[in-house]
């Protein structure tokens, strides 16, 4: 499983993931096919054979700990196991297998709303100073997207930035199903006023990321209702 060209690199349009989430998804993947409570592995195994960095594996670690997909289990005769399949790993498979239909994409839409201001008063209660850097970070990958392909697709990894932030565990990994099965849509914008669109969008979403990093609600909940609303 070591890294290739497809890891190092990006095509154009698509958002830079951290090696941590290309490694948790590379993982996923098998553990997909491994029976409940059968062994992945250790770290130090996932480092020899990855060939990343010890801080790396162990970031992947966590994300699947949080997905619900592999369970830690220290001291002798522990290591990483398959988790046991839960009913939020299930939703967030079932909600991931709904690709490109347009009435489950309509009720991903609807799901993700109702979930915002949740996810974002949490996030808001636990940011710290590098998570604030990280979710600037995002927000320049929206305002530099080459296309509008590439801007939705910054946009989905702001959110899904932000709702790893949020300490509320089920209300995350429904949050992030929604923003998976919302990433295999393909966006298209045909509006002569696109370049302003675009802007207007991006301006809701400054708005965001200052309320969240200021841990400030009543700016968090405005925010969320100008994200629903701004057109």
């Amino acid at each position: 499983m070591t890294e290739g060209p497809a890891e190092r690199q990006h095509e154009a349009g698509v958002v830079p993931r951290t090696r941590a989430e290309h490694l948790a998804a590379r993982l996923e993947a098998r553990i997909r096919t491994l029976a409940p409570g059968a062994p992945v592995g250790t770290i130090e195994e996932l480092r020899t054979e990855s060939g990343f960095a010890r801080a790396t594996v162990s970031e992947a670690v966590r994300l699947l700990a949080d997905r619900g997909v592999l369970v830690v289990r220290p001291g002798r005769g522990g290591g990483l196991f398959a988790a046991e399949q839960g009913p939020v790993v299930r939703m967030r498979r079932t909600l991931l297998a709904a690709a490109n239909r347009p009435t489950e994409v309509a009720d991903a839409v609807e799901l993700r709303n109702q979930l915002e201001e949740l996810i974002d008063l949490g996030a808001a209660r636990c940011c710290g100073e590098a998570d604030a850097a990280e979710l600037r970070s995002r927000l320049r990958a929206m305002e530099v997207a080459a296309d509008w392909g590439g801007f939705v697709r910054a946009t989905w990894a702001l959110h899904e930035r932000i709702a790893e932030l949020c300490p509320n565990a089920m209300a995350r990994a429904v949050y992030v199903a929604t923003l998976g099965h919302l990433g295999t849509t393909s966006p298209q914008l045909e509006s002569d006023d696109a370049r302003s669109y675009r802007g207007r969008r991006l301006q809701v979403h400054v708005d965001l990321v200052d309320a969240i990093t200021a841990g400030d609600d009543a700016a968090v909940r405005a925010a969320v209702a100008r994200h629903h609303h701004t057109d």
